[in-house]
């Protein structure tokens, strides 16, 4: 193959969402898309002339399936194949090896777990809607009532000549402001944010300040950020509100002598929903607390769950919308000692 027309191939394959190697016969990397360097967490700098089982060692396993490929010099595609990266992370793919004329191979690997996120995804976007559109309904229908109950309670206050007796009226009426605060946050801001670029790293910092004043003595706040992040389109009010409130629910989680870690990285050619980002940024809110019991992942992020007696609930699905509409998600994974709160937002401009 020339190198113009090899060049060419490069350029198609470089916007492919599918993850894409070319190994030499030696199994060693002559080339890979950014759907592969994103997918293996590896750059295509570092990769190429590695061999493939010492840049992703649980490849290895695949050794047979490019021996049964050249052999019979025709595709063979391997099912399900579990994939360990690194941090502990693992994907399940389904991977397909093409023998090429000069003995090379070419190698794709299809996320399966990607498809299944997508879905979530979709069911998380569409799950937050309905609740707001409930919200909203709920939230007319109280306040309506709730305005006159306040009224007839002020205008009863005047007229009772007793003091022990005002005091009740101004209990109704404390109560009825009270409500309707709680309504109002529910409701969350009026209209669409206004985006401006926005260090995502001085909302951490403005974040991470206001949990320190609130915090335990024996809490530890960590910071493991990316510094090469640039500034994003945000509502810098709203993103602190959002990291905020899962911070918040951190602290809550660790007691007094856990660690709560914020967390930066990027990530390419990401989907959100069914919108694909080439960039978005990732920010983790990680706690060693004791976990969210499996039965409950599925709808903390509906809004009155919650698990502290003192607690209102609304914390997750406020810090849900705002996400949303900067064009983000927030997502969680769970298990004891390692929960990780995850926001993912665009970091290029969107409609929201």
């Amino acid at each position: 193959m020339s190198v113009t027309i090899q060049a060419q191939y490069h350029e198609m394959l470089e916007h492919l969402a599918t993850a894409v190697l070319r190994l030499a016969p030696d199994t060693s990397v002559g080339y890979m898309n950014p759907a592969a360097e994103s997918l293996l967490q590896v750059s295509a700098r570092q990769a190429l002339g590695t061999p493939l089982q010492r840049l992703v060692p649980s490849l290895a396993a695949l050794d047979y399936a490019v021996r049964l490929a050249r052999e019979r010099d025709a595709s063979y595609t391997e099912r399900e194949h579990r994939l360990e990266l690194a941090g502990s992370q693992s994907v399940t793919v389904d991977c397909t090896l093409t023998p090429l004329a000069n003995g090379d191979m070419l190698m794709e690997l299809e996320q399966l777990d990607r498809h299944l996120r997508i879905s979530r995804e979709n069911h998380l976007i569409a799950q937050n809607h309905a609740i707001q559109e409930l919200i909203s309904g709920l939230a007319h229908e109280i306040k309506n009532p709730l305005g006159g109950l306040r009224g007839a309670a002020q205008l009863l206050q005047a007229e009772l000549p007793n003091p022990d007796q005002r005091e009740y009226t101004g209990i109704i009426i404390g109560e009825a402001d009270r409500l309707r605060a709680l309504v109002n946050s529910m409701l969350g801001p009026d209209g669409r944010p206004t985006m401006e670029p926005t260090n995502i790293h001085r909302v951490l910092e403005r974040v991470r300040q206001l949990i320190e004043v609130e915090a335990p003595t024996g809490l530890a706040i960590r910071r493991d950020y990316d510094p090469s992040i640039p500034s994003i389109p945000a509502a810098s009010d709203q993103l602190i509100q959002a990291l905020l409130n899962l911070t918040r629910n951190a602290m809550e989680a660790v007691g007094e002598a856990g660690c709560i870690t914020l967390q930066t990285r990027t990530q390419r050619r990401f989907t959100i929903g069914n919108t694909q980002h080439s960039l978005v940024a990732c920010i983790n809110v990680i706690d060693n607390g004791p976990g969210i019991p499996p039965e409950s992942l599925d709808r903390i992020f509906y809004p009155m769950i919650t698990s502290r007696a003192e607690g209102t609930g609304i914390g997750l699905p406020i810090a849900q919308m705002l996400v949303n509409q900067h064009g983000g998600l927030i997502e969680c994974s769970s298990e004891p000692g390692h929960t990780v709160f995850t926001v993912w937002l665009p970091m290029e401009a969107t409609d929201g």
